[in-house]
């Protein structure tokens, strides 16, 4: 029997290699929003991709966590059926300080918009 999964190895981004607007704009869209925050509350690996709380389909959702991982925020690695994914705080933090903390801070209150 193969080990080989049936799909490939996600392709990741250093943090250090992405430019400010493609941080911005990862961050940005209220969905891939919601998952870096889930992702910051919880443990490395924790998180497979099928149990987020996102109002998307798979195919979006996979759009979503390529996005993520283009930008330099998360990394994601396969464990059995599972992909499972770690926010790539240090990371991150190390190339935009203060980034994360600031987005992370900010929720709107009752549906408000915060711009």
């Amino acid at each position: 029997m193969s080990n080989r999964s049936h799909r490939s190895a996600p392709r990741h981004t250093h943090p250090d290699d992405v430019p400010v607007q493609t941080a911005l704009a990862a961050l940005a869209d209220p969905v891939r929003l919601q998952l870096v925050r889930e992702l910051a509350t919880a443990a490395d690996w924790e998180h497979a991709c099928g149990t987020f709380d996102v109002p998307v389909g798979k195919a979006a959702l996979s759009h979503h966590f390529s996005v993520l991982r283009a930008a330099g925020l998360i990394e994601q690695r396969d464990l059995g059926p599972k992909r499972v994914n770690r926010l790539r705080r240090p990371e991150f933090d190390h190339r935009f300080p203060g980034l994360l903390d600031l987005v992370l801070r900010e929720r709107p209150q009752n549906g408000e918009d915060t711009r």
